[in-house]
């Protein structure tokens, strides 16, 4: 059973967290402080009979994959008249430096960090994107914006042509800009050789492994994102299936599934995973962690931040070896 605390921490009200908008096609929140882990509410939708998940997902800046995994057992293309459907748009966010670009692939999103002035509080903005497909896998890595391009015409590596003449389908050498150019309005080119980040002409796709290792947005995203990054920027493209953050004194776990490519290596080292980002996370409190919903939590993928344990100041000092199921405290 769930400590008692972590129960009564649920029910803080929502404005004491950060403030936070909706902005082309993705969130913005400001910080409360430079230790908050935890940003956004998650939302419900009561469906009409014409909707999609793809569509509401577009609505509220969430990607295809991440309306799916959210809602199990709900019909993407058809959900029926009145069905309820959660809008997950409650996020920890990513370990690691809080600056530039990040993309999280079994998240299929993407954090950017706006440089901020002295005084001013740290803000960070999320848009969905899609990513490689399993032959065509985006690379993890810290690179950097090398070009940005309006309008940019598409030159199709010879790999992608022919990949398109093996299915029957001519690539001209260049795309140019327009409708048919599947790059979108906008490019902004990486450090790493053939990689970009860039809209689409096919927005639909959004949020899915569809890529050809490129990060596909939505095509107000991509344009919003252009006008507040440089050349230079850092983006650093990061893989955590798994990502734990307080929200005051409650602990959420944020689970997606791993990529495919990882899926054997992550079978085996799942649980050691789950356990060293509980372990790190719970190093500096003494918490009440609940491993039965933590690996419940894991197991199901859904992308939704749940809370796994909680803060108990009057618990006693004591060090964490490895999970068990039931109620465990954990400390330095």
């Amino acid at each position: 059973m769930i400590h008692k605390t972590l129960f009564a921490m649920l029910f803080i009200s929502a404005f004491q967290f950060a403030h936070a908008a909706t902005v082309n096609g993705g969130h913005e929140f400001v910080l409360e402080s430079d230790q908050q882990q935890v940003v956004g509410e998650l939302k419900t939708v009561t469906t009409h009979w014409e909707d999609t998940l793809l569509e509401i997902g577009r609505e509220y800046g969430i990607g295809y994959e991440e309306m799916r995994r959210a809602n199990p057992g709900v019909d993407p293309w058809v959900p029926g008249e009145g069905t309820e459907v959660t809008i997950p748009t409650r996020f920890v966010l990513p370990e690691g430096p809080r600056r530039g670009v990040v993309i999280n692939l079994p998240e299929y999103r993407l954090y950017y960090y706006p440089e901020r002035a002295e005084g001013e509080p740290q803000r960070v903005i999320t848009y969905p994107v899609s990513i490689g497909q399993m032959d065509w896998d985006t690379p993890i890595g810290r690179h950097r914006v090398t070009e940005m391009r309006r309008n940019p015409s598409w030159t199709p590596p010879q790999s992608v042509r022919e990949r398109y003449a093996e299915m029957g389908r001519t690539l001209p050498r260049v795309v140019p800009p327009g409708p048919d150019n599947p790059m979108g309005s906008r490019a902004i080119r990486l450090s790493l050789p053939s990689y970009l980040i860039h809209g689409t002409n096919r927005p639909e796709g959004v949020g899915m492994r569809v890529t050809h290792g490129c990060i596909r947005m939505f095509p107000e995203s991509v344009e919003s994102l252009y006008e507040q990054i440089s050349v230079g920027t850092e983006v650093r493209i990061i893989n955590q299936p798994y990502k734990v953050g307080w929200r005051n004194d409650v602990l959420y776990l944020e689970a997606h599934p791993p990529l495919e490519e990882y899926a054997e290596e992550f079978a085996e080292r799942g649980l050691t995973v789950l356990t060293q980002e509980v372990v790190r996370a719970t190093r500096e409190s003494r918490a009440v962690v609940d491993w039965a919903s933590a690996e419940f939590i894991a197991g199901q993928a859904r992308g939704v931040p749940a809370a796994m344990a909680s803060v108990d100041h009057d618990a006693p000092e004591v060090v964490l070896d490895e999970p068990v199921l039931g109620s465990a405290v954990a400390g330095d």
